[in-house]
């Protein structure tokens, strides 16, 4: 008998010839429920404030504590496409998008005035028409100032704040804000025509891509600044955020009540910030924990739309911080 007839080897050890080995034990999946994960995925709706319809995506269980996601310029709710289904098992995530933006409501500026204490108004509308009476804030950008006038409106309503790259500070505002520092001094047909720029299909997509480091740029999902630019590209639109970037120095003007704000209620904060962002300053990043002294700190190696390239960890940092100070 030569070796390779006498013995084979099984996973049990030695077996004699002609043994053969146990049959393998088939085991079906455990599936999960589907009506047990039904809360994770996102919805897309459009709820009516006064005569403007307002689009919002909204993800988790309802009887969640509120996460209330206010965008900035010149995107929308979609910029929290991916955050929403990350927060949405223990949160209840809601994102609108302003008048004018996205999916909600776009009227004609001879119909409707686009300023910050409209859009704020619409905001204030919505949060009534879905029944949120308690909820924490993420602003970024514009979301700042539209989420900070609420807070004035109903600071009690308010558990918490999180700011990405959401300024409340005048030394917040980087260089690239004297074009609009010069329209504000002086509204003339020359200083609006140069705020055009940022207006276009480049100027759209710069508005993600500067000061993102070149080996980041793969990170960035050209859909964020194309879908973007179709709503940016339609009639008259133009001329609304041109309206708005003249209205901003009304929320500067409102920079001191911001503060008193976050110094009587003191919130508690996360300063999630893009350090590269050309539009507002780590200095104005900085600058929250003078009102707020526990407030939390994470300076990112992104930019100003931190979630396209630092999405995951954002999402981890958000978490745990709720978890630890989320007023109930």
């Amino acid at each position: 008998m030569n070796r390779r007839s006498a013995l084979k080897l099984g996973a049990g050890g030695l077996l004699a010839l002609g043994a053969q080995p146990a049959a393998a034990v088939v085991r079906e999946p455990v599936m999960p429920d589907p009506a047990s994960l039904d809360h994770l995925v996102t919805r897309h709706r459009k709820v009516r404030v006064g005569d403007l319809d307002i689009f919002y995506r909204e993800a988790g269980r309802t009887n969640a504590p509120v996460l209330l996601l206010l965008h900035g310029f010149p995107t929308s709710s979609h910029m929290f496409r991916h955050l929403i289904p990350a927060l949405a098992d223990r949160y209840r995530v809601i994102a609108p998008d302003y008048p004018g933006f996205g999916y909600s409501s776009f009227r004609d500026r001879t119909a409707y005035t686009y300023s910050f204490a409209a859009l704020t108004e619409a905001m204030a509308g919505f949060t009534d028409a879905i029944g949120l009476s308690r909820y924490a804030l993420y602003i970024q950008d514009y979301g700042a100032p539209v989420g900070l006038r609420l807070a004035l409106l109903r600071p009690e309503r308010v558990t918490a704040l999180i700011t990405q790259n959401g300024n409340a500070y005048e030394e917040g505002l980087s260089a690239a804000w004297d074009p609009l520092r010069a329209y504000w001094a002086d509204p003339s047909p020359a200083n609006r025509a140069v705020l055009q720029g940022w207006l276009g299909e480049e100027g759209t997509r710069r508005q993600y891509t500067a000061g993102v480091r070149a080996e980041q740029l793969e990170r960035l999902a050209p859909d964020s600044w194309t879908l973007d630019w179709v709503k940016l590209s339609r009639a008259g639109n133009a001329e609304v955020q041109i309206d708005l970037f003249g209205d901003y120095r009304t929320n500067v003007a409102l920079y001191p009540a911001f503060q008193a704000f976050l110094r009587e209620r003191l919130p508690p904060t996360l300063v999630l910030w893009g350090r590269n962002d050309p539009f507002f300053t780590v200095a104005g990043a900085r600058a929250f924990g003078r009102d707020v002294p526990n407030a939390e700190l994470h300076l990112l190696d992104g930019s100003h739309f931190l979630l396209e390239t630092h999405g995951p960890i954002a999402a981890r940092l958000i978490r745990d911080f709720l978890a630890r100070r989320l007023r109930a």
